[in-house]
């Protein structure tokens, strides 16, 4: 969960999430599910924070039915690939889903 202040301090980071998810195409619902998961595990160090972001919204996605290939996420967030890799799964976890085993 997250503090209202969050959102304010992330401002930034929440209008890039809804940028890169209009580029996708994604609806209410995965939108709200990518800040959420963003807000709720922001991390402390700048330089963190793109592939966190991307990887909330390749979640938040997924959470939503709303598949997207984390290339095309990494490419809507200007991150690799392997940025939404390393980082989805442990997203999931920490806001109590279980990722697919695929």
């Amino acid at each position: 969960m997250y503090r209202a202040r969050d959102r304010v301090d992330n401002e930034e980071w929440v209008a890039r999430i809804t940028r890169a998810a209009d580029g996708l195409e994604l609806d209410a619902a995965a939108r709200s599910n990518a800040v959420d998961l963003f807000l709720s595990n922001v991390p402390s160090e700048e330089r963190s924070k793109p592939a966190v972001a991307a990887a909330s919204l390749y979640a938040g996605a997924l959470i939503a039915g709303e598949e997207r290939s984390q290339g095309a996420v990494a490419e809507a967030m200007d991150v690799t690939r392997l940025s939404v890799q390393n980082h989805w799964k442990a997203l999931l976890e920490s806001s109590g889903f279980r990722p697919p085993e695929w």
